[in-house]
């Protein structure tokens, strides 16, 4: 099956924040994650984002919230942050109910088709929490790079979660979309 086919992208709207709200933190927190395979539940409880923060992305000039649609239901998200001579790739998700068929394969390689083509931009950057191994190496089988390059977890701010560890800090990964 042609997973793009069964699929519509389109730019999020405000009208779609609380859907994408409940998309983003049932692939990633709490029991329904569980279900999928990115799950953060073990290493983060709480919420994975807000309203407010979904709607910032939408709303803001130079960023997109990319959103796929299946059968009226949104399914998967990210965003698109212009940031000069890159993009910046963030708040990815699919809902653990579709993955495993393709998809974050498929929205990964339009987003970075959206960004070289809208913006001209020639690489893409993520940061990924560095302990989670499985899911780096998922981008680095799409062609994203270690850096090395950390910074530290927002800990004690409850709108990233609550750490249930005391080691976590993001990671740089870098993909060159030339």
């Amino acid at each position: 099956m042609d997973t793009a086919a069964a699929f519509t992208f389109r730019d999020a709207a405000d009208t779609d924040v609380d859907a994408l709200v409940a998309l983003i933190e049932s692939a990633y927190r709490g029991d329904s994650s569980r279900a999928g395979w990115t799950t953060e539940a073990d290493i983060l409880h709480g919420q994975r984002t807000d309203p407010d923060g979904v709607l910032a992305v939408i709303e803001a000039p130079e960023s997109r919230l990319l959103t796929v649609e299946r059968d009226g239901r949104i399914v998967a998200c990210c965003q698109l942050e212009h940031r000069g001579l890159y993009a910046y790739f963030g708040m990815f998700a699919v809902s653990p109910l579709v993955q495993g068929e393709g998809l974050g394969k498929t929205v990964m390689a339009e987003a970075e088709r959206q960004a070289r083509e809208t913006w001209g931009v020639v690489e893409m950057h993520m940061t990924v929490i560095s302990v989670r191994e499985e899911l780096i190496a998922w981008y680095e089988r799409r062609g994203y790079r270690r850096t090395g390059r950390r910074t530290p977890f927002p800990y004690g701010d409850e709108r990233f979660g609550i750490p249930q560890r005391d080691d976590l800090e993001f990671e740089l990964l870098v993909k060159e979309l030339i």
